[in-house]
């Protein structure tokens, strides 16, 4: 059985067997967007690995051959030198499920293939610090050690720290390599193939990690999909001044409205943007910074939508200018930005109006007349963050996702986090909403929370969580876990109490659809909005309509 297939234009195997990621991989491509080269391992290898505990039997050979072609693709050497072939360990499943599932960036970068890099670019600070980032991924997601151990570490190889930055990354390395060494009772593999079969093995086992399995419940995920797994070349958003790494909306995510929405990371690599840990720019600065990458992204932004005839997404890496796209899937709109988008696009032409009632559901229209907070006084508000996921939540402060999950049986909560991670997923599923004093409106607390249809605050940099404490701070006013707060995922402010709640009014967008409605399916005298949209659908389903 063929386990491994090319990531190029020319395959044909649908996502439940390619996984989504790459799937949209293959559409970049024959779009001609510029994406990195690989391949991919199919679910139907994850499948078999789950049911019998090891990888297929032929699977290794299968990957040996791959990795060949892409060094002949690249004119590169897998792991070793001159010009080592650096590559990105991707989950994707069929269906999406945002940072469910392990990723190892920078694999290949063995102690040679370091030296080699340094050599090629002439930075030996560079070299060492996409060591050091593939050591950390390669610890937290195949040797299972602890994320906050490894944030302790980089922080101290920071630039913000004092001292010469190359014996700072290689003391880092050297600490990683010794929790590797501690966790597995053995060294970190120096073959570059060897390494590649344990980053493979760890995706495939996060399929059935409790954060993954939490998700899928909650989503109606069926748990005997498997998981694909993608490796391409790496983009190195890390590499200069000119690199970094990035998100972006062909539409805004909370509004609807035809502008392009995300934020940037110079000098950063794509994790650091989607974790949250790191204070992310609006996307816009690209324009100034580097106009030709955003040129670039304009234009692959248009074109994807007019491909998928709906709102996208996008993730992208550029290095020295140049830009690169890993992910795309259509845009998993809120509410009223839902309504707006379905008809922005039926009066564009894009889709029929029939089409633009069935994008939209009764949930989209529940969400519609977003609740805001009505802060009279200034000295009301706490803090002011980035308003993520449009919304009110009020509800009992608390700094732990565990907390959350056990505060939760008395009544609402609001989780605070510094950011959130998979980790926390049964802390957010439990939470009214949710708070984070890092990240920006794609990190993982924004797009899970946007998924779940719950408020967001984001990049309250204002606030820090002391969570020994159980405690937040801001200025000179500490509140502890169970205080009551309140968070508008529209506007950003963050409240103690709970203050007077307004309902915006729909706009002419909703109107609009509706009339659609009821054009569609008849009267609609004393039925709700929600009413009226789902008599349409079954008018549709039935065909009636």
């Amino acid at each position: 059985m063929n386990w491994i297939h090319p990531l190029a234009a020319e395959v044909h195997e649908p996502a439940d067997v390619l996984g989504g990621k790459a799937h949209g991989l293959v559409v970049l491509q024959r779009l001609r967007l510029p994406v990195p080269p690989g391949f991919i391992i199919t679910t139907k290898a994850c499948r078999a690995f789950l049911r019998d505990g090891r990888p297929p039997r032929d699977l290794a050979a299968e990957l040996t051959a791959a990795t060949a072609e892409l060094e002949r693709a690249t004119h590169r050497n897998f792991g070793g030198a001159p010009r080592p072939l650096v590559v990105s360990v991707r989950s994707g499943g069929a269906v999406s499920m945002p940072g469910m599932m392990s990723t190892v960036l920078n694999l290949g970068l063995t102690a040679e293939a370091t030296v080699g890099l340094a050599d090629e670019t002439g930075d030996v600070r560079f070299a060492l610090d996409s060591r050091l980032k593939f050591l950390s991924s390669f610890a937290s997601e195949v040797a299972g050690v602890d994320r906050g151990s490894l944030e302790d570490i980089e922080r101290g190889t920071s630039e913000s720290n004092p001292g010469d930055a190359e014996a700072l990354l290689t003391d880092g390395i050297r600490a990683v390599e010794a929790l590797i060494r501690e966790r597995t009772g053995e060294p970190v593999p120096e073959s570059a193939p060897r390494q590649l079969e344990r980053a493979v093995e760890a995706v495939f086992s996060s399929w059935n990690t409790p954060r993954a399995k939490t998700y899928r419940d909650l989503h109606g995920v069926p748990g005997d999909l498997g998981t694909a797994v993608t490796v391409q070349t790496m983009v190195f958003g890390n590499r200069d001044e000119r690199s970094g790494t990035g998100v972006a909306f062909s539409r805004s995510p909370n509004t609807g409205e035809s502008v392009p929405y995300g934020e940037v990371l110079f000098g950063s690599q794509g994790d650091e943007v989607v974790s949250g840990r790191s204070l992310t720019r609006p996307l816009t600065e690209l324009a100034d910074r580097e106009p030709t990458v955003w040129a670039t992204l304009l234009d692959a932004l248009s074109r994807i939508e007019e491909h998928y005839r709906d709102a996208c997404y996008v993730e992208f890496t550029f290095e020295a200018g140049e830009l690169w796209i890993l992910q795309v899937r259509t845009g998993r709109l809120v509410g009223r930005a839902a309504v707006r988008v379905a008809v922005d696009l039926a009066d564009d032409g894009v889709i029929g109006r029939r089409e633009a009632l069935l994008r939209v559901s009764p949930h989209h229209l529940s969400q519609v007349r977003t609740p805001r907070l009505e802060v009279a006084d200034s000295g009301d508000v706490l803090t002011r963050g980035l308003g993520a996921s449009p919304g009110v939540a009020i509800g009992a402060m608390a700094t732990t996702a565990d907390t959350a999950a056990r505060m939760a049986s008395r009544g609402p909560v609001v989780l605070v986090r510094p950011e959130t991670s998979p980790l926390d997923m049964h802390g957010l599923i439990a939470a009214a909403g949710v708070l984070t004093t890092r990240g920006g409106p794609t990190s993982h607390a924004a797009v899970v929370a946007r998924a779940m249809g719950k408020p967001a605050v984001v990049g309250a940099v204002d606030l820090t969580v002391d969570v020994a404490a159980g405690s937040v701070r801001a200025g000179r006013r500490t509140i502890h876990e169970g205080t009551l707060i309140a968070i508008d995922g529209t506007g950003g402010e963050v409240v103690v109490g709970a203050p007077r709640i307004t309902s915006t009014s729909a706009d002419h967008h909703l109107g609009r659809l509706l009339r659609w409605a009821d054009a569609v399916a008849g009267d609609s005298t004393g039925r709700s909005e929600e009413a009226r949209l789902t008599a349409a659908h079954r008018a549709l389903d039935s065909g009636s309509g």
